[in-house]
């Protein structure tokens, strides 16, 4: 493997399987069954970072007067909800995990503590990182960027339900061209949105590459892991 240490941003929405919604656990165990083969291959370090769309979008309700912090709030305990799931398919097939909240829930999982996180790396536990930043007003595609910077990964790898990153949106426009890279500069520029600007700003800052592929195709995981050209690649 090209990498040691990764970063693996998953949207919640492929928790909820085909109709992105709630709890799939047919989807769940699927997904569980390819990172704990990913794990006995390639010895990775991973550490994941929990979407929670799936459950609750808090940008739904914004529209409605409903408090901004609160909605974001909301958001952070559904990511733990799926960090759970994962935790329990995950350990089910012997692969050991730890669960580390930016949101305090002590009864159900850590606290998120750097140095700790690390250690869970080092010893071969799969790091499920839930809560977000712990902060309303930011995203989990932040939360991502935070946590890879933070834990000293080498690569982010942010699962989409497009192959890349494209000059428009594809499945409205089919004439949409997918940039193989492109610089951090350009994607802020240019305004593609497949991450926002907070979590690129911060990658181009500290240099952490990301690329953006499809997770439709679980196997890119790998094929991104051994260097084939996958996806978009993000870089300075």
């Amino acid at each position: 493997m090209n990498y040691k240490r990764v970063l693996l941003k998953l949207t919640g929405e492929v928790f909820g399987g085909e109709r992105q919604l709630g709890l799939d656990f047919v989807a769940i165990k699927k997904l569980t069954k390819y990172l704990a083969k990913l794990r006995k291959k390639t010895r990775v370090e991973l550490a994941i970072v929990i979407g929670a769309g799936n459950l609750f979008r808090g940008r739904n309700v914004n529209d409605a007067g409903f408090d901004r912090a609160a909605a974001d709030y909301i958001g952070m305990l559904g990511t733990v909800m799926n960090a759970l799931s994962l935790q329990g398919e995950l350990e089910m097939l012997g692969t050991p995990t730890r669960v580390m909240s930016a949101l305090r829930i002590d009864q159900v999982c850590e606290p998120f503590i750097r140095k700790r996180a690390i250690h869970h790396l080092e010893k071969g536990y799969v790091v499920i990182l839930a809560g977000g930043t712990g902060s309303p007003f930011f995203t989990t595609d932040s939360a991502a960027a935070l946590k890879a910077c933070e834990l000293n990964c080498e690569i982010l790898l942010k699962g989409s339900n497009v192959e890349g990153i494209y000059d428009a949106d594809p499945r409205q426009n089919k004439d949409a061209k997918m940039f193989k890279t492109i610089s951090f500069q350009k994607a802020l520029e240019m305004g593609l949105t497949v991450m926002d600007n907070t979590a690129y700003a911060l990658c181009q800052r500290e240099r952490i590459p990301v690329v953006v592929f499809n997770l439709g195709n679980l196997e890119n995981i790998e094929r991104i892991l051994a260097g084939e050209d996958v996806g978009t690649l993000v870089t300075n």
